[in-house]
């Protein structure tokens, strides 16, 4: 029997019967080592993949293979080197390269910065890890990068830093350029933006700064939020949003909240943002934080066990590059000393990573959440009852009493409350929404890691 034909065979219709995110994060990097009688050995590069498809889709393989000429198949798998498994060019989710070469080279006449990165080809749709928590987000980007411009248009991706925005929306413009060459992808931070306008005003080159932007079949904007209470550059952006929507050409920002949660964005843009589709991206779930795991270890040519990435998906649950970063330094650690990474290595290198200090002040705690929300202390502090402050009021009251375990009269002192009702009623709301609202979930976990 033809195993490799057997096993395309099976993966055509795996990919039929499963999300496209599933199929690339479990299968796509699986081979089929032998068929003897009914006995079936799978190649996979990890332990970590080879638990995912005996729990979630064995019954699936055991029916595909039987339906391809294999009699009552037994599984079972074997863990292969990453270079028996999958292309030696292959890179893991979310690595963060600031300074990697452009897609497309880009310029802007008269006013080009040489810090503009460009589109980073290492981030494609191939090497991002999917999961609950960003599965639509990756599936309107896929839609995207097939049909631009016709599909979620502007797309709006939102949610807290280091857990993919940048990713994905690089691997829509990498996508589209792979599908056209001669499409003209642009892709730019806000910040690089505002300075580029500021430096086309200083240098009289409106026209060409206007007519580069304007003239983009796709034009990639991350972290739309920094354009916030600069009227001269929301005006410019609102023209060259509503030239390109006019024609068609795709728009896709990143922020880290949702457009009407961004303070003295003008409601025309607020408005025009949410034209199209908005997706809250929140902190991967244990699993995929696992997935990340094992495909960084194994593209840096050391399989972690499956201790060593439980371990690790345990205690860092917000900040994928963060997460990145340790990884990188257990490789370099093990490579030095040409040694075997381990849970015991890991604790020694960086101690207890799951034990969070609670030495910062009650002042701390609602510092960084009027930050987060973008109020003033003092509004948190005072009698108001808008919205806007009330909501983060209960944030602070509620991780006020969640960490610090401080009493409910306590907290009313604290946020300038007289009576302590106040706080056990907002500490009471926040827990039961955390139970229902993921994105709430998100920002909480957010805001625990800034502290």
């Amino acid at each position: 029997m033809d195993t490799e034909l057997l096993w395309k065979t099976v993966l055509g219709e795996i990919e039929l019967s499963v999300s496209k995110g599933n199929f690339v994060t479990w299968f796509k990097n699986t081979r089929l080592v032998s068929v003897n009688d009914q006995a079936v050995v799978i190649g996979v590069p990890n332990v970590f993949i080879q638990n995912q498809l005996e729990k979630r889709f064995k019954e699936m393989l055991v029916e595909i293979i039987q339906k391809n000429g294999v009699s009552d198949p037994k599984i079972s798998f074997q863990n292969l080197p990453v270079s028996q498994t999958r292309k030696d060019d292959e890179v893991v989710v979310l690595t963060h390269t600031a300074n990697a070469p452009s897609a497309k080279p880009q310029t802007v006449d008269g006013i080009t910065h040489s810090y503009r990165a460009g589109i980073n080809t290492r981030y494609t749709f191939d090497n991002f890890v999917v999961g609950g928590s960003n599965e639509l987000a990756y599936a309107a980007c896929q839609g995207v990068a097939t049909n631009p411009g016709s599909k979620y248009n502007p797309l709006f991706l939102y949610g807290g830093v280091g857990i993919g925005k940048t990713h994905l929306i690089q691997a829509v413009g990498n996508e589209i350029i792979k599908n056209n060459p001669n499409a003209q992808v642009v892709y730019i931070s806000t910040e690089q933006f505002v300075q580029e306008f500021l430096d086309a005003i200083r240098y009289k080159k409106n026209t060409d700064f206007a007519g580069y932007y304007r003239g983009a079949d796709v034009l990639i904007v991350d972290d739309i939020q920094f354009i916030a209470g600069k009227e001269k550059t929301q005006e410019e952006f609102f023209h060259t949003f509503n030239a390109l929507h006019q024609a068609n050409k795709q728009i896709i920002m990143s922020s880290d909240r949702h457009p009407g949660d961004i303070p003295t964005l003008s409601e025309r843009l607020q408005s025009r943002f949410g034209w199209g589709m908005a997706i809250d991206m929140y902190a991967p779930d244990f699993e995929t934080r696992c997935a990340i795991i094992s495909q960084k270890s194994s593209a840096s040519g050391f399989d972690f066990s499956a201790e060593l990435v439980e371990y690790l998906a345990g205690v860092i649950k917000n900040n994928i590059r963060e997460l990145e970063g340790i990884i990188n330094q257990i490789v370099a650690f093990c490579e030095m000393r040409e040694i075997e990474p381990s849970v015991e290595m890991a604790k020694a290198l960086f101690g207890k990573l799951g034990g969070r200090p609670r030495h910062f002040s009650p002042k701390r705690v609602i510092d960084v959440v009027a930050n987060r929300y973008s109020v003033s202390v003092e509004d948190i502090l005072s009698p108001k009852r808008d919205k806007d402050i009330v909501f983060p009021r209960h944030i602070a009251m509620f991780i006020l009493r969640d960490e610090l375990h401080l009493s409910f009269p306590k907290i009313a002192v604290a946020l300038g409350r007289k009576d302590h009702t106040t706080a056990i009623h907002s500490v009471e709301k926040i827990a039961r929404e955390l139970s229902l609202d993921p994105r709430l979930k998100s920002e909480v976990e957010e805001i625990r890691g800034l502290l």
